[in-house]
């Protein structure tokens, strides 16, 4: 493996520090040895290769969004910098005119495939993202494979429960799983780490039911927790969202936001619902309608999530 110069710099740990960097360097990499690129990219990843270096061979970008920095700074608060905000528009027209040179694109959901369009007027086919759907199937109950620590921490959870699970990061919105945790009565479980700890603690203390925090949990614990939870709460707005999908490959139904990719595989598997708002009547109706679901169908069908899915419809894009 080859990495770049950026790669080599302590900018490798500040992805909005390298920003203005990284379209160089992509661009600076000669492909006029190779037949065929494949890039997966959710910044500058496809700017890779000019014109004048790669020569003959095709480039495949797989595109998980547009940057959200410069394109959507409203779903990611490193893009409402200033010095983002006033730069943003040569990375546009930079962003718009890579995008034009011939590559093949592929999105990672419908509503990635639709910004694509809206940002670089290009067409883009969808294939969904990598779930590891059979490892998530291998084990009928994943809390009888716990360690004895695990155990431990699984014991002291209630028997029923709300969950959320990510990175304790604002654009998540874990305060609205406790939201919907409130809106039914039903206790919630916090599962991840992250910066926003702090501040979910305190929202946690004024909820008017009680909030458990399992912090970082192993695989095997939080696939436990998922299993077993009444239903699963995912609030962002993402561009595909592969947690609601292992949690209907599990048997778990799933609230999702109407907004973004979530809403996509909710739909496919019917294995939950969409919502617009994540506070009172709404999302009470939604976690009664969502625990209503009969979950068989949906794990069963969560196979054309799965990796071995991924890699069918990948080839297929790249060489039929």
């Amino acid at each position: 493996m080859t990495e770049s110069v950026l790669a080599r710099t302590p900018l490798r740990k500040n992805k909005a520090a390298a920003l203005p960097f990284m379209p160089r360097v992509w661009s600076g990499i000669s492909l006029d040895t190779y037949d065929w690129t494949l890039v997966s990219s959710h910044l500058f990843a496809h700017h890779v290769g000019s014109k004048a270096n790669r020569n003959d061979g095709k480039i495949f970008a797989y595109i998980h969004t547009p940057a959200r920095y410069i394109w959507t700074p409203e779903l990611d608060k490193r893009g409402q910098s200033m010095a983002t905000r006033l730069v943003s528009p040569f990375f546009k027209r930079l962003d718009q005119r890579k995008a034009a040179e011939g590559t093949t694109f592929a999105a990672n959901s419908v509503f990635i495939r639709e910004r694509i369009q809206a940002t670089w007027q290009q067409e883009a086919v969808v294939i969904y993202p990598p779930v590891a759907v059979r490892r998530l199937q291998s084990e009928e109950s994943w809390k009888n494979v716990l360690s004895d620590s695990d155990s431990e921490i699984f014991a002291r959870l209630p028997r029923e429960y709300v969950l959320g699970a990510s990175r304790f990061v604002s654009y998540k919105q874990l305060e609205n799983v406790i939201s919907a945790g409130e809106s039914t009565g039903i206790p919630v479980v916090l599962a991840g780490a992250g910066p926003e700890e702090e501040f979910l603690r305190e929202v946690a203390a004024r909820a008017s039911v009680p909030v458990h925090f399992v912090l970082s949990p192993t695989d095997a614990l939080l696939y436990a927790l998922i299993q077993n939870a009444q239903v699963f709460v995912f609030p962002p707005i993402e561009d595909f969202g592969i947690m609601p999908v292992e949690a209907m490959a599990l048997g778990t139904p799933v609230i999702v936001n109407s907004v973004g990719g979530a809403a996509e595989s909710v739909n496919a598997l019917d294995g939950g619902t969409a919502v617009e708002s994540f506070q009172g009547a709404e999302i009470a109706a939604a976690v009664g309608t969502a625990i209503a679901k009969n979950m068989t169908q949906a794990k069963q069908k969560a196979e054309m999530f799965s990796e071995e899915s991924f890699s069918r419809n990948l080839r297929k894009w790249m060489f039929a």
